[in-house]
């Protein structure tokens, strides 16, 4: 049948089982936002107060439920205020569809008002992008954009459709998504093969997990594989939660503001299992010395990141879950490697984490945090990107996959507080909380615009330091306390910024009890600031110097939760 392109855009989007998108309207795509309108019914549609805050809101989306989050922007302006999300998705594997609007095709090249090459901007961090030249491609574009933001790695892809595209008519006939597949066209048996033949060897076997467990909803089988291996484990940021953290296997976190034990049984391994992560610089550090007594076996969808780090004696391409079910079926028996287990036991105890005088309050603020969320039947932790997000690593207990939702890659500051309202608004019935830093909140705190508008019960605990304080915290080590710019000494009252968008806010001093306030802004059942004071030089440890060896580490940090 033949309907407008802007409505042949919104049946493909419901198609794909699209239920809400997170958008800000512009000249170059009224005629989308008139099909949204003629649909309100079929497809909920979000207005943030910016497009970065519409990626980001997409990003959390699409993590928190695995399925794709979509975004809408206009040309120009708007289209290139999407760029951080995107890169952000694309850094941390989230499958995201951007639709933009461009000027028609005659005005094409032409520099027109609010034109941009959004497809050349955004070619380094996409997955794959598009430009509408011929409205007979904007169907079958659009349904190949979905399949390939969630297919293999997952990842963001931009669809542009100019103006024209949009109010044409265009041939449309409902089609059934296409199958995700689990990508197993390069997996090999004989890969397969060595690496059992790898395990069945090693006597200290240690496994490091990443974002793609948690991508691939492989918790089951990691935790099944786990266990056949008799084997230890550790996370990067993103890996958070595909373990729990009462496993009594798991050593936490890894890598810069790692754990002593992680780091330690890392590079004290004969054989390193790498499981869907990217050996980061944040984790490796100084690569020479990286479990440089271990044999390296990394399982991975992506090929890309074999050898790009860290050489691996033995790789295994395809979706882990995939690749973990095969391993499970084929290693048989459990092995057993009591004296590894032992030792590892025996470093908890002997290096606890913890609590120095500089991350105190930060714990005592996130344990209220984690307790008050564990009375509820279900919820989430989002955060910017800071000593807060770093502390919120540290110091929550992560149970379950999907449910820390941070910007680990690129790191981006302000993620947190779009990604909260994606959460939100694809889980209503869960309590959702931003771990947020006053540096950080001020780049997206217009966002509360969008919060206090559909009336989000999100709780924003603003850990306000009056300070970037990581970066503060590298100059007072690093760089003699040349305190250059850090400073946030700007009086803003948050409590009174929240007002003003109608949210409630309320202060947490370092005098009062953290349990009592907590429990107070969640029994509100509304958005709620909470602006928490933090002592200006408190630190995130341990830490690893830059270039250092891992196990080389400044402080230690908390004991056994």
């Amino acid at each position: 049948m033949k309907l407008k392109g802007a409505q042949a855009i919104v049946e493909v989007l419901v198609e794909q089982g699209v239920d809400t998108v997170f958008g800000y309207p512009g000249g170059q795509v009224i005629p989308l936002y008139d099909a949204l309108w003629e649909n309100k019914g079929r497809i909920r549609h979000v207005l943030t107060a910016h497009e970065q805050g519409a990626s980001h809101a997409a990003d959390g989306y699409a993590r928190s439920t695995g399925k794709v989050g979509v975004c809408i922007a206009t040309s120009g302006p708007g289209a290139t205020n999407l760029v951080t999300g995107l890169a952000t998705a694309y850094m941390d594997s989230s499958p995201v569809v951007a639709i933009t609007g461009n000027v028609p095709l005659n005005l094409l090249g032409k520099d027109s008002f609010q034109e941009v090459d959004i497809t050349g901007v955004t070619m380094p961090i996409t997955k794959h992008n598009y430009i509408i030249k011929d409205k007979d491609d904007l169907v079958a574009t659009l349904r190949e954009a979905f399949h390939i933001a969630r297919s293999g790695r997952p990842g963001p892809v931009l669809v542009d459709v100019p103006k024209n595209i949009q109010t044409d008519d265009v041939e449309y006939e409902y089609s059934q998504p296409l199958p995700v597949e689990r990508d197993v066209r390069r997996l090999r048996q004989a890969d397969l093969e060595k690496a059992v033949k790898m395990i069945r060897e090693a006597e200290r076997p240690m496994c490091y997990i990443g974002g793609g467990v948690i991508r691939s909803d492989a918790s089951p089988e990691l935790e099944e594989f786990l266990e056949k291996t008799d084997s230890a484990v550790c996370a990067s940021l993103m890996g958070l939660g595909a373990v729990r953290a009462d496993n009594p296997r798991f050593t936490g976190l890894v890598g810069m503001h790692g754990t002593k034990l992680s780091n330690m049984s890392v590079n004290a391994c004969d054989l390193l299992i790498v499981i869907g992560a990217r050996f980061s610089d944040r984790v490796i550090s100084k690569g020479s010395t990286f479990a440089r007594q271990a044999r390296i076996l990394q399982l991975d969808i992506d090929p890309a990141e074999f050898d790009k780090n860290i050489v691996s004696h033995v790789h295994v391409v395809g979706d882990v879950k995939e690749v973990l079910t095969r391993l499970n079926a084929m290693l048989g028996e459990k092995a057993s490697h009591p004296d590894w287990i032992a030792s590892i036991a025996h470093n908890r105890r002997r290096y606890p984490v913890k609590v120095t005088s500089e991350s105190r309050r930060a714990r005592e603020i996130l344990r209220a945090l984690g307790k008050e969320l564990r009375s509820f039947d279900d919820s989430y932790v989002t955060t910017e990107v800071g000593q807060h997000q770093m502390w919120a690593a540290q110091f929550l207990r992560h149970t379950k996959p999907r449910h820390f939702i941070t910007s680990g890659g690129l790191g981006t500051m302000g993620f947190g507080t779009g990604a909260s309202i994606g959460v939100q608004m694809s889980h209503p019935d869960a309590r959702v909380c931003n771990v947020a830093g006053d540096g950080s909140f001020r780049m997206n705190c217009n966002e509360l615009a969008t919060i206090a508008r559909y009336r989000l019960p999100i709780v924003i605990l603003i850990f306000d330091n009056h300070c970037l304080g990581m970066v503060r915290q590298w100059q007072t080590l690093f760089y003699d306390g040349h305190y250059s710019e850090t400073t946030l000494d700007t009086p803003i009252d948050w409590v009174a910024l929240a007002g003003a968008y109608g949210v409630a806010g309320m202060r947490m001093s370092l005098d009062d009890d953290p349990a009592a306030v907590i429990r107070e802004a969640f029994s509100k059942n509304g958005p709620v600031v909470v602006d928490c004071e933090i002592p200006l030089d408190d630190k995130v440890l341990p830490m690893v110097a830059p270039g250092a060896s891992i196990n080389d580490m400044m402080g230690f940090v908390e004991e056994p939760m």
